[in-house]
């Protein structure tokens, strides 16, 4: 069933599928959509939604054949994992934990979904970075920190050299312990 698609409301159609169809291309634009159809008709009147907030994906990549990046919402900032080119993900409960190794480390993450315009769900994974939104932060701060996170979460750690390498709080307070 590995089928390539580049939006997934083209399989609407079909029955409920076990499965999650990757992205041909990147997902951005979708999940743009997605949530502003989720701002507009859900979060509004919610005391947390910051309406200066704009839906904005931001560094969207492949990532070992998955689409990693970072989605700013009026009322959060996540990191997203969505399934790539050629590739099926097999369907997880709603809320299940999942921690997948990044370059910036390990990364809990929690399987959602969320439905297009026909109303077929589609799944992803979500960390929730920031939320609510901080209110005393501008939408060209929320921009520029969605955009920093999603570099970061995939940029590899810088390590100092000459740091010990035992890392034992004795080693600490040892000479020449290297």
């Amino acid at each position: 069933m590995s089928e390539r698609i580049d939006d997934p409301s083209a399989v609407a159609d079909r029955a409920v599928t076990e499965d999650t169809l990757g992205f041909a291309d990147s997902p951005a634009v979708w999940l743009e959509a997605a949530f502003t159809r989720v701002a507009h008709t859900d979060m509004q009147t919610l005391p947390f939604y910051r309406a200066a907030i704009p839906v904005k994906t931001c560094g969207f990549t492949l990532f070992e054949q998955q689409w990693v990046g970072c989605l700013l919402t009026p009322w959060t900032l996540s990191l997203l994992v969505l399934p790539g080119p050629d590739q099926v993900w097999s369907r997880r409960t709603a809320g299940e934990r999942l921690a997948l190794q990044l370059p910036c480390g390990n990364v809990t993450f929690i399987a959602s979904e969320i439905a297009d315009a026909s109303g077929q769900n589609h799944q992803y994974l979500s960390c929730s970075l920031m939320s609510p939104i901080d209110p005393h932060m501008s939408a060209q701060q929320a921009l520029t920190l969605a955009e920093q996170s999603a570099r970061m979460a995939l940029s590899l750690p810088v390590v100092d050299a000459n740091a010990p390498r035992n890392l034992s709080r004795r080693a600490l307070f040892l000479r020449g312990n290297a």
